[in-house]
Order: C-alpha cells, then structure tokens, then sequence
C-alpha cells in the first residue's frame, strides 16, 4: 500500500461519473504523487523543482494545490477543537488556505500546457536531473520518453504521461465549469 494523489474540484458532482468511468485518461500514478511530496522527504533541490529551472517555468501552484483542505480534515479539526475560539481560528485558516488556490483551473491549464510543450524538447531529462540515493520516483523510468505514453493511466505512467492525463482531466473539468482544482491524498 502506498499513498495517492487524486483530483478535486469544486463541483465534483458535474464530472464525477465521467471521472470514474475514464479515470485511465485522469488518474495520476503514485509517482507523481511522490513527486509532489518530495521537498519533505529529499534534502536537494526536489525534482519538479528543478524541471521548473530547466523549462523556465514556475511550478508553485502545484505545491499550493496541496495545502486546499479537505471536508474531511475541516470537519475533523473543527469537531476536536477545545472551545468556540479556536473553532473560529481554525475556519479561517482553512479560508485562507482554499483562497490561495480558489479560482486556480485557467491558470494550471495554462502551466500544464506550457510545461508538456517545452518538456517535449527536452531528450534528457532524466539525466539532467540530480541523483538521489533515495529514488522513490524510479526516476530513469518515470522521466523518460516524455511523449510516450507508458502506463496504463495509473500503473506505469511516466512523468509525460500523468501531465497529459492531468491536462485531460481539466479540460473536462472546464467544460463542466470547475473554477478550482487541488489534490487530495488518500
């Protein structure tokens, strides 16, 4: 067993079924979650952080995308809390957590796009990224042949691969009027 990344939006009941039926085309494998969470885990520059200095790009919104809380953590949280005080302190942490990424799809459509397009001209990544002794990525398979699609849309995807299904997933999202999107561990 191992931790995933899954998509939220903000009207998950509009594409829900579509989601489900196709996730092969959306789903991100466990790599990519990986990748995400690699400033906790890796004391050198995390991998999406140095594709963002070799494509120029950045890449911020998907580690703000992490800190969106979930129902779940909001209704936990605020059910422990001592007293009606610290009730009302941590709504408005959570308020301003979901502001940082409210209204975010446009954007990260955009930054998906640029990034698959000038990742597409990059034959090397793999190499140009740093070696770690701590490869929970099996990074010389998840980032190479970026534009070929390796997995079965979760097991096996390289790094081409979950972008591409990251950027399907937000055009259904788009056209099913989400404003935002985030991740959510599971």
């Amino acid at each position: 067993m191992g931790l995933d990344i899954h998509l939220r939006v903000n009207n998950s009941e509009e594409i829900a079924l579509e989601y489900f039926e196709n996730s092969h085309l959306y789903s991100l494998s466990r790599e990519f979650c990986n990748l995400i969470c690699r400033p906790d885990v890796i004391e050198h520059k995390p991998e999406l952080d140095q594709i963002g200095e070799i494509t120029n790009t950045e890449i911020s919104l998907f580690y703000k995308m992490t800190e969106y809380p979930s129902e779940e953590e909001v209704l936990d949280m605020i059910e422990f809390a001592k007293n009606n005080t610290e009730r009302e302190r941590l709504k408005s942490d959570f308020e301003k957590r979901k502001q940082k990424v409210n209204g975010n799809i446009k954007q990260l459509s955009l930054l998906v796009v640029n990034l698959i397009s000038k990742l597409e001209n990059v034959n090397d990544l793999y190499q140009r990224l740093i070696i770690t002794d701590f490869d929970s990525l099996n990074s010389t398979y998840y980032f190479s042949d970026f534009k070929k699609d390796k997995g079965k849309g979760y097991i096996g995807n390289n790094f081409g691969q979950d972008l591409r299904n990251l950027k399907r997933f937000l055009k259904l999202a788009t056209e099913r009027g989400s404003e935002t999107v985030w991740f959510e561990f599971g």
